[in-house]
């Protein structure tokens, strides 16, 4: 039962994100696909699709989709033929698209390849090509697909992401026509093409688990990467770099590694994160920053939209909000974390040195002999709210 409402659910996603794309055709396309896979299961569900569909399409003689492609060239997006979803998506993002938070270093390489871009014909004069591909290495949330199209917007090119989940047919041999056909079409034109999540089709060869399919996938990509024309940039992304092939790395011309971002980058991103309300939580700044320390751009993002829409609907005050996130993480710290944030707390806040402690499970008798208080009763305060 739970194998099948997780089928369900996942039907469901990929439907929505046609039905938001705007992907009209491959809607009625990908409804038409369900009617024949629920039939037997649930036939009323099936019945109803197939009423909604049969209604849809006397006015849908010819596709409506409204995702054009920005490229120049006038083939249609390659699709899977047996689904006909699109094998990729399309961004074409302007030259002001915000950058990134980026380390330095990281933004240092970046700059590089879109200077060399910028300066083709000069690197050209000297027998020279400018960086034609590389990988993007790093744990989920640290901007991996929002750093690749930032540097499309920077190139002045579209961005194209190959949609692995349509490129893995259910038919043997298909998956490789796939890949093939999206490749093909992006070589067409000058644009950036992102493979992400590379690892689910460019595993080693070695790893006896996968059927001969995606061994064969691996060695197109090999040849792809060998051969990619300077005239785009090929990007690939991976979470677990453990599971590629050795030798796709030796093909990429640059390897760029996200990190977890640190403390100077935490901060940034809190502030560009809260917006506007920043001036309400900017007093909360270094205890903000200590408890995000070590989580992705992702997951910071999401707190703090989730504190700002609080605050819009007046459901809890920046106290409440920044008191719940320190309860909810300050357990899992390390000792030595807890107590450097017990003492922030102490010194920043006005919580009672017992309120400090249930938080984060820190002894009073610590509290005060990291903050050189004596346990004076005048010093004391019952309040159990922040309320700096």
């Amino acid at each position: 039962m739970l194998d099948e409402m997780n089928e369900v659910q996942a039907d469901l996603a990929q439907l929505i994100r046609l039905a938001l794309a705007e992907q009209t055709e491959d809607v009625r396309l990908f409804v038409a696909r369900l009617v024949r896979k629920y039939r037997n299961t649930d036939p009323e569900l099936a019945e109803q699709m197939d009423l909604y569909l049969r209604a849809k399409a006397s006015r849908t003689s010819a596709p409506m989709r409204k995702v054009v492609s920005p490229a120049p060239s006038t083939q249609p997006l390659p699709v899977d033929d047996e689904s006909r979803l699109s094998l990729l998506k399309v961004f074409k993002d302007e030259p002001d698209r915000e950058q990134p938070l980026l380390a330095p270093d990281l933004e240092e390489t970046l700059s590089q390849l879109i200077q060399e871009r910028r300066q083709i014909k000069r690197l050209a004069s000297m027998g020279l090509n400018p960086t034609r591909s590389a990988i993007f290495v790093g744990p989920p949330g640290v901007g991996k697909t929002l750093t690749a199209r930032w540097l499309a917007s920077q190139l002045g090119m579209p961005l194209y992401v190959l949609d692995l989940t349509a490129v893995m047919s259910s038919l043997l041999g298909r998956s490789g026509s796939n890949l093939r056909a999206a490749l093909d079409f992006a070589k067409q034109s000058p644009c950036v093409l992102l493979l992400d999540e590379i690892d689910a089709i460019a595993k080693r060869r070695s790893d006896d688990t996968d059927v001969g399919e995606l061994k064969r996938l691996v060695t197109v990509i090999l040849q792809e990467v060998d051969e990619w024309p300077a005239t785009g940039v090929l990007l690939a992304a991976t979470n677990h770099a453990e599971l590629i092939d050795p030798a796709l790395w030796r093909r990429f011309d640059l390897v760029i590694n996200f990190k977890a971002p640190e403390i100077p980058a935490v901060k940034q991103a809190i502030k560009r994160f809260l917006g506007p309300d920043y001036a309400m939580f900017g007093r909360w700044i270094d205890i903000l920053t200590f408890t995000f320390n070590g989580e992705s751009f992702s997951d910071i993002e999401r707190d703090l939209q989730r504190f700002r829409r609080a605050i819009a609907l007046g459901t809890a005050s920046d106290a409440d909000l920044i008191e719940e996130l320190v309860k909810s993480r300050a357990l899992a710290l390390e000792r030595q974390s807890r107590i450097d944030l017990a003492v922030l707390l102490a010194k920043q806040t006005r919580l009672s040195q017992h309120s400090i402690s249930d938080i984060t499970g820190v002894s009073r008798d610590t509290i005060r002999k990291y903050t050189n208080e004596q346990p004076a009763a005048a010093k004391k305060t019952s309040k159990g709210k922040l309320n700096a």
